[in-house]
């Protein structure tokens, strides 16, 4: 039995719908999120740790002033952060070294 155009085109749009409601879900799962450069363990990372890293998990060394981590809005500036020139979290990468 071949489908036929109506049920063709009823499982496109289906389709359409359920993708669009997918990409919301995904942007507020950083919602009242921050990135936060400098705080996050070696191999630990969130994503990018400056160049020749690719993502998660990347980082060479704890408190790398170029990885990420996220971390609830608000918080990251008071986070510890021995590598950083304030001992913080900060909200934009830095040079450690």
């Amino acid at each position: 039995m071949k489908p036929t155009l109506t049920q063709t085109s009823l499982a496109l749009a289906l389709g359409a719908v359920l993708a669009t409601a997918v990409v919301p879900s995904l942007a507020q799962a950083e919602d009242g999120k921050e990135k936060c450069y400098g705080v996050s363990m070696q191999g630990q990372n969130d994503c990018k740790a400056g160049p020749g890293t690719t993502c998660a998990g990347t980082s060479v060394r704890d408190y790398q002033g170029n990885a990420w981590k996220l971390v609830p809005a608000g918080t990251c500036e008071g986070m510890m952060s021995p590598n950083s020139p304030t001992g913080h979290g900060q909200l934009q990468a830095f040079n450690d070294q």
